[in-house]
């Protein structure tokens, strides 16, 4: 219909050719004459559009115009909200696609990409995934959190990878200034693990001394962790694992009485000295029975299931990062700051290729390849 449309509005356009004599006033204030015809392709609301307008060339201060285009109002650059739409989401559907093709060759093995140059200290991977609000049509069978049961989002898992050779003067982990880079999909796990493993790889995680990967407690994450990076070291974000520490602390209100405050700050100093035992220890003398002790082992086994990544003592001592910020800020700066805004409901395909374009934005492939020694080629 919009090929249809346009090809109906060519012609329209085209019954005035813009002819308006031998010579016309020109905006110098001397005479312009006609010079031929000329075609010129213009954006509309049903495409793209061209039409053979009259030219005329000023001999005096050398400037040609055309009379029909400023009858058009086709005198400036002009691009309609939908157009721009259609070429981002088409462009960002090329780069995704792009990008899957690349990330499926590298974990492959058809493709090997040169590790870094220089090879940075420590390279760490900050992975999370957020909600975008959809249309229902993607939405539909699937289970929510909202009361009614109905989903109104698909989840993007994104993914952060940075370097870090430094440490402050109080011996806290410095990022690399102009480091991270960015993968995301809607796609199911297992795909974005693809896209992870293959990033990871042209990154240098097969070549640095020390491979860090931080996260939540989402067991997608840990799973694609023990899969792509078994020899990760894997942290388990303090500032969630304080979050949950204070939700225990709410369960356990009514027995705690008073002492409420006192117990959480002793276990909050549990937490950063990496003493999950004795949090679990702790909570579980109250004696609890029915849903509030189910409620207690639900929440204990978060501490459990996590223990080896809340070495916090031990990860702090040996310089590296604990928390997860990094991809938090990327899944508002990134993801929500243009795809969560007020009144938004997305397509998944549409989604997808703005999140790609995005990605691609704030990474910094193309400053690494072309801004680094030892990865030009020198010219005669």
């Amino acid at each position: 219909m919009l090929k249809l449309g346009g090809g109906m509005l060519e012609k329209l356009l085209a019954a005035d050719p813009g002819y308006r004599g031998p010579r016309i006033s020109c905006g110098c204030g001397q005479l312009a004459e006609f010079t031929g015809y000329r075609d010129k392709t213009f954006d509309t609301v049903l495409g793209p559009v061209t039409i053979c307008r009259a030219w005329y060339h000023c001999a005096a201060c050398g400037h040609g115009l055309a009379p029909r285009d400023a009858e058009l109002g086709m005198a400036g650059v002009h691009l309609t909200a939908k157009r721009v739409e259609r070429a981002a989401e088409a462009s960002g559907a090329v780069r995704a696609a792009a990008v899957r093709e690349r990330a499926a060759a590298i974990t492959a093995r058809r493709l090997v990409p040169l590790p870094p140059w220089p090879l940075p200290d420590k390279l760490y991977a900050a992975i999370d995934g957020t909600g975008v609000p959809v249309t229902a049509k993607e939405t539909a069978g699937r289970d929510g959190k909202d009361a009614d049961g109905r989903a109104r989002t698909r989840e993007v898992k994104l993914a952060v990878f940075f370097t870090q050779d430094k440490v402050d003067e109080k011996g806290y982990p410095v990022r690399d200034p102009g480091s991270a880079s960015y993968v995301a999909t809607f796609e199911p796990a297992h795909v974005f693990a693809d896209l992870a493993e293959a990033e990871g790889i042209r990154r240098g995680a097969r070549h640095v001394r020390q491979l860090t990967i931080l996260g939540d407690g989402a067991a997608w994450i840990w799973n694609t962790v023990a899969a792509r990076f078994p020899e990760a070291t894997c942290i388990v974000d303090l500032y969630h694992a304080r979050q949950h520490l204070h939700d225990l602390a709410r369960l356990l209100e009514f027995m705690l009485g008073d002492q409420r405050e006192d117990w959480l700050a002793a276990r909050l100093e549990d937490l950063d000295y990496g003493d999950i035992g004795g949090i679990c220890k702790a909570a579980r003398i109250y004696p609890l029975a029915g849903i509030k002790k189910d409620e207690l082992d639900t929440a204990l086994g978060y501490f459990e299931n996590n223990a080896p990544r809340m070495r916090y003592h031990w990860f702090r001592s040996r310089g590296l990062f604990v928390g997860s910020g990094v991809v938090e800020a990327g899944c508002k700066t990134i993801i929500g700051q243009r795809l969560k805004l007020s009144g938004m409901h997305w397509s998944v395909p549409g989604a997808d290729a703005i999140t790609a374009l995005r990605c691609r934005e704030a990474s910094t492939t193309w400053e690494t390849i072309c801004l680094r020694p030892r990865t030009q080629t020198q010219t005669a």
